[in-house]
């Protein structure tokens, strides 16, 4: 598979998730386009991908939609932006801005970056709009203490059905890498404890790594995952089961 002559466009591009499909993408041949707000992350990433880059927040509505426009096509975006979340805290214990946080940031983004890329789209009559996150029924444990962060995957699992639905009669994909965590991302003094409870919600006995993060999302990008869309895919490693 490849994704040769393809340009793609990541929000969120210099973290952890964002960067290992950053990798990805560029190995497969793509024209790859950082965004993100820190431009000292963003540059050294770009830096060390040979990728471009520019400095857009998400959740701006003009920032996006100029950025956009920069563009003569978009054919993959893709948005891994961290979701401003609280957890750790009882619900009962939280503010309602707080557990709001998530879901305001989060369908806020990526309604805004869909959208954008969508309008380029259309009239090419092709490409994949690409999230990260997804929702199951993960057990009782696992949801413990998240705050709204799993109200926030729900709704942006809503908004990815409706886009794909509008926009499939326009030759555009829509689609979600369904997570169950991704211990790399998470920073190494805290990683010890998390990933011990994610490996041990799965069935393979083993957690996704970012390089098969970045693997599936240059499969799903590519033509040979052209029949899928409108669902998640599934890389939870089996702690959740379709």
């Amino acid at each position: 598979m490849n994704l040769f002559g393809k340009v793609a466009v990541i929000y969120g591009g210099a973290g952890s998730i964002g960067g290992a499909i950053a990798e990805a993408f560029v190995a497969a041949g793509a024209e790859v386009h950082l965004a993100g707000r820190t431009e000292a992350t963003l540059r050294a990433k770009a830096g060390q991908l040979g990728a471009r880059y520019a400095v857009v927040d998400a959740t701006d509505e003009q920032a996006v939609d100029e950025h956009a426009a920069t563009f003569e096509r978009i054919d993959i975006s893709v948005n891994a932006i961290t979701d401003n979340d609280v957890q750790g805290t009882p619900m009962v214990e939280m503010s309602v801005e707080d557990y709001l946080s998530p879901v305001v940031t989060s369908v806020r983004a990526r309604f805004l970056t869909s959208r954008a890329a969508a309008r380029h789209m259309i009239r090419q009559k092709s490409g994949v709009i690409l999230f990260f996150g997804g929702t199951g029924d993960a057990s009782a444990h696992r949801r413990w203490q998240l705050g709204g962060l799993l109200a926030a995957f729900d709704a942006v699992e809503s908004m990815r059905r409706q886009l794909a639905a509008e926009l499939g009669q326009h030759g555009i994909r829509v689609v979600t890498l369904q997570t169950g965590g991704i211990p790399e991302s998470v920073p190494a003094e805290h990683r010890e404890p998390i990933e011990t409870d994610i490996v041990g919600e799965t069935l393979l006995g083993r957690a996704a790594t970012l390089e098969d993060v970045g693997r599936t999302a240059t499969f799903v990008a590519s033509d040979w995952g052209r029949t899928i869309t409108g669902s998640q895919v599934n890389i939870t490693c089996g702690s959740v089961l379709d």
